[in-house]
């Protein structure tokens, strides 16, 4: 029996961000020996605590998922009045937003709860750790969020910062799709489409947090994708713990919600749909319907099928429910029916019962494809899970495995040939070296141009001219605004290779990674390629942070421009606006004001020889 719940019954909830009275609308620990005070609940305008008026320290572990509900939470707060920074030093509450997939994951939030603890700061926990684990003792004192209280985050900062611990953890209905978000990337939204999952694998503890499957409406996705398309969006990823078993609960499927959401997108290609990690066994009914969204000009040619390991008797032990040969059956299919298919794929090394025959079978699968995109991880078993009580394999022999794993991963060079081709690409973000822009092709292989921070949110035209292990780079050729196609003038485009000139001679892979050596990684792994171990990758249950998540998109961080670059970037503006106008010719508007001056010269010589006569 739970000794905390929300009091709120049936559908008499307050709309996204209300301030109910706190006796209907948050559970208080009965352990807390604080009483609330009634009158605590009306503000005095003489306090000295007036909500509203406090910095929140908001860190994020884990998947997309978790991403977009911290986006979700920081909207909230920032429409309150918080000030919403990733600044622990001068916060004065701390919003920890966790995963539970991992014991890394869990161990880095653990020592976060230890320093906010030790520097006497007043704490709050979201995410799967507290939902899945709520009996947690480092929970103990601390104010927790569930994953579906999100849209009440700040009714709980509130009564923290008053000195209050307050626990929202049972909900049966989902957050709204449109409560205020502050996005991480402006131009990308991260698309929740549904919850929790409708498999049991063995080694999961996400399905303890995030439930059973749930899904959004298709009204109200598309509805919120034209609001986001609006606001300026270049990029959607729907994100979810299973995309591919959307709509099972609700009487709908994936192709229904794809086909939907793509006539609502832009017509001149400005905004494309990233689908979300979809497990073969629901993706397997819909491969054609799939493969055919896949090669719409609006929806990127990529997507995560994690596979887990190459062995059936492994998959079983998983509760996997597929074969490998179905895991084949997808990427060969999709790889045949679109064209430059890329797909992504993880691997757990080190599950227990996993053989040197077993493990074999896993690398054979990935030569055989030579994927371009692999997450590599060890297995961490889970308290509560199966897999926590099966037989381990020695932790030596699974390190030893992942290496392994990961050099020949390293091997492969997926992007050789691609030099010289001719691509168009979704410019929406700043690489680590500051040089760089980061674009994507319609295969989501990553491309770094050097151009104005101007070109973050549009679509070029761009020549590759080099490509590395990770990593593809190219000149832009061109730059396309909406339906229009805007060229860029022989002196802007020598403008737009060389604002960012890159430091190194022959553009070799490290020119677009940070200079600076990375933070050693919680996870331990034994190969991580992110410069940030909490980058997100498009990851699910198996695949979380803190993993070798061996891409680009990991070396992936935003600055804030400098006043010169920005001075810089208007001026650049100001130039293509000037030309347009000069290029356009004599327009109605620029004859009418011609002929308004020429009327008012006539008007001053006609006064003038009146006052003479």
């Amino acid at each position: 029996m739970e000794d905390i719940e929300d009091l709120l019954v049936g559908a008499g909830s307050a709309p996204p961000g209300f301030r109910l009275p706190i006796t209907s609308s948050v559970g208080i620990n009965p352990f807390n020996k604080k009483k609330l005070d009634p009158s605590s609940l009306v503000l005095n305008s003489s306090s000295n605590h007036v909500p509203g008026t406090q910095t929140i320290f908001l860190k994020t572990f884990g998947c997309s998922h978790n991403q977009s509900d911290s986006e979700y939470m920081a909207g909230q707060l920032s429409a309150f009045g918080y000030a919403v920074s990733d600044n622990a030093e001068g916060a004065d509450l701390w919003l920890i937003n966790t995963c539970t997939v991992k014991s890394p994951s869990q161990s880095a939030m653990d020592t976060l709860i230890s320093k906010c603890k030790s520097a006497k700061k007043p704490l709050v926990v979201a995410g799967c750790v507290p939902q899945g684990s709520r009996d947690l003792k480092e929970l103990e004192g601390v104010s927790i969020v569930g994953v579906q209280q999100i849209d009440r985050v700040v009714e709980v900062v509130e009564e923290t910062l008053k000195g209050h611990e307050v626990r929202l953890l049972n909900r049966k209905t989902l957050p709204a799709l449109d409560l205020p978000k502050v996005r991480k990337n402006k131009f990308v939204e991260i698309l929740p489409i549904n919850v929790g999952c409708l498999g049991a694998c063995t080694y999961c503890k996400t399905k303890h947090a995030r439930g059973h499957l749930g899904s959004y409406t298709v009204d109200s996705l598309v509805g919120r994708v034209k609001s986001v398309v609006n606001d300026g969006v270049k990029e959607i990823w729907l994100s979810s713990e299973d995309t591919g078993a959307y709509g099972r609960d609700i009487g709908v499927n994936l192709p229904i919600l794809l086909n939907a959401i793509v006539a609502a997108l832009p017509l001149d290609g400005s905004t494309m749909l990233r689908i979300g990690m979809t497990n073969p066994p629901y993706i397997l009914e819909h491969l054609k319907e799939i493969a055919e969204i896949l090669r719409h000009p609006c929806v990127y040619s990529f997507l995560h099928v994690p596979v887990q390991s190459g062995s059936d008797a492994i998959l079983t032990a998983m509760n996997r429910e597929y074969t490998v040969g179905e895991f084949r059956k997808v990427v060969d299919t999709l790889t045949e029916l679109v064209p430059g298919m890329q797909i992504a794929t993880d691997i757990i090394c080190g599950f227990p019962g996993e053989t040197d025959e077993n493990f074999a079978e896993t690398v054979n699968l990935i030569k055989d494809y030579k994927f371009s995109q692999v997450h590599i991880s060890q297995f961490y078993p889970r308290p509560g899970t199966p897999a926590a009580r099966m037989k381990k394999v020695a932790s030596n022999v699974v390190k030893k495995r992942s290496r392994e794993l990961t050099s020949v991963f390293e091997s492969f060079t997926p992007y050789n040939g691609m030099e010289g081709n001719i691509e168009r690409i979704w410019i929406t973000d700043i690489a680590t070296d500051e040089i760089h822009l980061v674009g994507h092709t319609k295969g989501y292989v990553q491309v770094l141009v050097v151009g104005p921070e101007s070109l973050l949110g549009s679509s070029a035209i761009i020549k590759i001219t080099s490509v590395g292990r990770w990593s593809v780079f190219g000149d832009v050729i061109e730059i396309l605004s909406n339906s229009n196609d805007l060229k860029i003038p022989s002196d802007e485009k020598e403008n737009c290779n060389t604002e960012r000139r890159s430091p190194c001679s022959n553009q070799e892979d490290t020119c677009a990674c940070s200079s600076e050596k990375p933070e050693p990684c919680a996870c331990e792994s034994d190969a991580c390629k992110s410069n940030d171990c909490n980058a997100i990758p498009d990851s699910y249950p198996e695949t979380q942070n803190n993993q070798n998540t061996l891409n680009d998109s990991s070396l992936l961080q935003r600055r804030k421009p400098s006043p010169a670059t920005v001075e810089k970037e208007e001026n650049s503006n100001q130039k293509l606006v000037t030309r347009s106008v000069h290029d356009g010719g004599w327009g109605l508007l620029d004859t009418a004001l011609l002929g308004g001056i020429f009327m008012s010269l006539l008007t001053i010589v006609a006064l003038v020889l009146y006052v003479r006569s």
